[in-house]
């Protein structure tokens, strides 16, 4: 009987390859029980987590200029931050304060988002719908993502 693991078939010496790196990456992450696993925050265990770390930093950073700079600009310059916009006649730190920062949010969690699905593909990671049928079964054969079978 062959080896369904290696492949291996009669006489011909089994080969096996090194998987690919991403692929590598998709297989350690679901191994992983993130549970039970310590995070470091400052030495992440996996190339995924570190990724993430790295977006969820930039993305924190971002947030922080978008929403203290104006304040911070208002305290330090107080006569160019108060000084009205010409065309709309409210001052600026207003402007930046009530349209800049919940736009920049906005801007933000769109940017995050797209960022988010990229390293999901990297990694080999997939999201599937809960109503989604696979091959073979039907919506009552599946088991739901507790644990428990979906009714």
């Amino acid at each position: 009987m062959t080896d369904k693991n290696t492949h291996d078939s009669g006489d011909r010496p089994s080969v096996s390859t090194d998987g690919g790196t991403a692929a590598q990456a998709a297989q350690a992450h679901q191994n992983t029980n993130y549970l039970d696993e310590e995070v470091n925050l400052l030495n992440p265990s996996t190339p995924f987590m570190r990724d993430h770390l790295r977006l969820i930093w930039t993305g924190f950073i971002a947030w922080a200029i978008i929403v203290f700079v104006p304040v911070t600009l208002t305290a330090v310059v107080p006569s160019v931050m108060t000084s009205p916009i010409p065309v709309i006649g409210f001052p600026l730190h207003y402007f930046l304060v009530a349209i800049g920062a919940p736009a920049g949010a906005l801007i933000l969690s769109f940017w995050y988002a797209r960022r988010r699905d990229k390293l999901d593909e990297k990694y080999g990671i997939t999201h599937t719908d809960a109503s989604e049928t696979t091959e073979g079964t039907t919506g009552e054969e599946r088991t739901a993502t507790d644990g428990g079978v979906s009714k």
